[in-house]
């Protein structure tokens, strides 16, 4: 495979196989493969009809649905470029992407129609809606795709970033590029056309577009969508259903699901506790509620991606004892995004793996103690520069042409990569250490009553940001202060004293975290203090916290 066209081939191989759904099987919104392809051609023939040609940008902004992907495939096959947006933009951010895009036509769901609707109203740009594509499929032309040989080299898709740092950046990634990661995806998962995917993350983030949708198409896979938010009783019943042979994640749903579901259980009461500090002990329970897990997953799961950020250490633990099929890998919306993965059989704790076929890794100016460096990267799969922006795309190759990636990491002997951290994260400690804040958050997190953590630097202390589990918190605090709930019952006078006395406990708890923390860190990376954050921190659609909100 050289190119995205080639995944429609699979129409022909086995059309009646069910290509794109919803969790409930809507008759309205469905394809199989042969559906796939026909559809594709009348869409086709409509992006003609309205004069979009090879290499005119074409915005896609919607959920999750089968729709997004007939569209995605009509417009790369038709030889234009796709322009995905994530549907967290703002409408300003939405107009910005479109003006610097050079946008022709715009796809949009009726949800986020209100937000193009003002550019394109103003710059006579067309939207079409894609609640109307059964229309379009009834009354349009079907054309044929732009010869694949033709394709290789040219841009396939312009994808806006919404990265931790605040800006905005448009990543073109080619034909070739995407159909390289491709490629190097199936070594870390082998696919058969009876593997199932259930589609979680969002299809405008390059993980998931890539891995979640494009991969498991060009290997004749099913793929099902939720309609709304994947509450957690939402995402249940669609497991049970769907009994998905393959789901990809972002670690805040898996330590989610573990500390709410899981490490409830393993330490409850007074012995589960004191087990779980004997290791072939925790391993038996973690084996036991491991196999649980799965079930609640259908069963049938054989591999579980977790991408996007780092993995808490305690949840790794738990899901290398018991043996869950999970497996870490490593990228960047510039690399398409997979740069190094390994299938669960070969996961190493704590490590992404190894680079992926057609990737070679290297670390640059490794600390000569540590073996830290910055994460540098080439291969077939990176992207040809940031759109319009011939500065930035030189800052982010070196003279001898390898991707920076900005992150900070070590490789083994058998080279598989370990993940510091953000080379702009990096702090300098006073005594010269180089101090990585992921480290320290994943530690803050393993407590169950911290929700989210961020480690930032103000003047010269070190300063934890936490936001804390407030069920859990109270429920600690109810045991601990049984007596109040008399004052709570006694109307006013009562309900202000126990606030005050929450207040006062919370106190307490920063600084039992703290200290307990600071037992596991060196001297020069210790917190000098804990600040309760109200709210949850705003992340990115591929839910890392926004830091620049918060330095």
């Amino acid at each position: 495979m050289t190119n995205l066209t080639e995944i429609l081939t699979n129409a022909t191989l086995n059309p009646e196989a069910p290509a794109l759904n919803f969790v409930d099987r809507d008759a309205q919104e469905s394809y199989s493969y042969g559906e796939l392809q026909n559809r594709a051609a009348r869409l086709r023939g409509f992006l003609a009809a309205r004069g979009i040609g090879k290499g005119d940008r074409v915005v896609l902004v919607s959920e999750n649905r089968p729709h997004w992907g007939a569209v995605y495939l009509s417009v790369v096959s038709h030889g234009a470029v796709i322009v995905p947006i994530l549907t967290d933009f703002t409408e300003a951010q939405m107009g910005n992407i479109l003006e610097h895009s050079g946008a022709g036509l715009v796809f949009a769901s009726e949800k986020q129609q209100q937000k193009v609707a003002p550019f394109c109203e103003q710059n006579g740009v067309p939207l079409i809606l894609l609640e109307t594509l059964p229309e379009l499929y009834r009354s349009g032309e079907a054309a044929p795709r732009t010869p694949e040989n033709n394709l290789d080299d040219d841009l396939a898709a312009l994808l806006y970033t919404s990265g931790t740092t605040g800006t905005s950046k448009g990543v073109m990634l080619t034909h070739g590029n995407l159909a390289a990661n491709i490629k190097s995806c199936g070594k870390v998962n082998p696919l058969t056309g009876e593997d199932r995917f259930l589609s979680l993350l969002p299809l405008a983030h390059t993980y998931e577009c890539t891995i979640g949708f494009l991969f498991p198409l060009s290997h004749g896979c099913s793929i099902s969508y939720i309609k709304g938010a994947p509450s957690p009783r939402v995402l249940m019943d669609a497991m049970a259903r769907i009994k998905p042979t393959c789901v990809l994640s972002v670690p805040l749903l898996i330590e989610k699901i573990y500390r709410q579901k899981v490490a409830a259980s393993l330490y409850k009461g007074p012995v589960l506790p004191l087990l779980m500090k004997i290791p072939p002990f925790r391993k038996l329970l973690h084996t036991v509620a491991g196999k649980k897990l799965h079930k609640s997953f259908g069963g049938e799961l054989t591999f579980f991606g977790v991408g996007g950020a780092g993995l808490a250490p305690d949840v790794e633990r738990f899901l290398k004892d018991a043996r869950f099929p999970y497996s870490i890998g490593y990228g960047l919306t510039e690399t398409a995004p997979l740069l190094a993965g390994s299938p669960p059989d070969l996961q190493a704790y704590r490590s992404t793996g190894p680079a992926v076929e057609g990737v070679t890794l290297r670390i640059a100016d490794p600390n000569p103690e540590t073996g830290v460096g910055e994460i540098q990267a080439r291969g077939p799969n990176i992207m040809t520069g940031y759109y319009k922006d011939p500065g930035k795309t030189a800052e982010a190759f070196t003279s001898d042409g390898w991707f920076r990636t900005g992150d900070l990491g070590e490789l083994s002997r058998k080279g598989y990569l370990y993940i510091r951290g953000r080379l702009k994260n990096l702090i300098l400690g006073a005594n010269g250490e180089n101090i990585y804040p992921e480290e320290v958050e994943s530690i803050l997190v393993e407590n169950a009553l911290v929700e989210e953590a961020l480690m930032v630097q103000k003047g010269k202390e070190l300063v934890g940001l936490i936001y804390l589990n407030a069920e859990k918190l109270q429920q600690e605090f109810e045991n601990q202060r049984a007596h109040l709930k008399v004052h709570w019952e006694k109307g006013k006078h009562g309900v202000e004293l126990f606030r005050k006395e929450l207040d006062a406990y919370k106190e307490e708890i920063l600084e039992r975290i703290r200290q307990e923390v600071n037992q596991q860190l060196s001297p020069g990376s210790r917190l000098s203090k804990l600040v309760e954050q109200a709210n949850p921190f705003e992340k990115t659609p591929s839910l890392k916290i926004k830091r620049y909100l918060y330095a």
